[in-house]
């Protein structure tokens, strides 16, 4: 039995390796980095990236993270996280088909609602440089995400501070791995104190940490 991950630690692959941390897979990893981030993807020295011929054959594409589970191909981390957790089971899983159905729903509704918002203001407040950074795209952004926010916050509340089960799910990661970008934003933290709450908690859970140290460690 062998799973592959293909991705950098600087993308969407995050999402993938702390559940295969969580579930205690082990796993070959395969740096994929993103075209976008290379001076010249043509170049003859150049790492393979997701415009590579070799990684195309994985993935059609040409998006990180892939997997390939003993010859099983998949695409889109969200989806990857779903089959991994239902494939392996345990209490990080959806235990019935209920849960099935709200794993999937927070996965759309944090990819939907919030992802896109989300990373502008990672990207507008502290990933780009001061003077590529747009104050409306942060404003707008900070409008949007005030609604999702507070119907997440009401749902931790509720809910024994997780988003399904009133435990610590797949469902949980793949929200939180999508709202950690919203983090330069701490108006909206302030205003959801449950929401940083349980972000801080599973951040300090030991396979989210293995993970981001792995991140820190790969090249900006």
């Amino acid at each position: 039995m062998s799973l592959t991950i293909y991705g950098c630690y600087r993308s969407r692959a995050t999402r993938n390796v702390w559940l295969a941390n969580e579930l205690g897979l082990t796993f070959k990893h395969v740096p994929v980095i993103q075209a976008y981030r290379l001076p010249d993807p043509k170049a003859a020295d150049a790492p393979v990236h997701t415009r590579s011929a070799e990684f195309l054959e994985v993935n059609p594409n040409g998006h990180i993270p892939s997997i390939d589970d003993d010859g099983f191909v998949l695409h889109e981390s969200l989806a990857i996280n779903l089959y991994l957790a239902r494939k392996h089971g345990g209490p990080v899983a959806p235990k019935d088909v209920q849960e099935e159905g709200l794993a999937a729903m927070w996965a759309l509704w944090a990819a939907t609602e919030c992802e896109s918002h989300a990373l502008n203001l990672t990207y507008h407040l502290a990933a780009y440089p001061p003077e590529k950074r747009d104050p409306a795209l942060v404003s707008a952004a900070l409008a949007a995400l005030a609604a999702p926010f507070a119907v997440l916050d009401k749902t931790l509340a509720e809910g024994g501070g997780y988003v399904m089960g009133g435990r610590f799910t797949v469902a949980d990661i793949n929200t939180a791995e999508i709202i950690r970008y919203a983090k330069p934003a701490t108006q909206l933290f302030d205003a959801a104190p449950n929401v940083k709450t349980w972000l801080d908690k599973l951040h300090q859970r030991p396979a989210f940490k293995a993970m981001w140290a792995a991140r820190e460690a790969e090249p900006a």
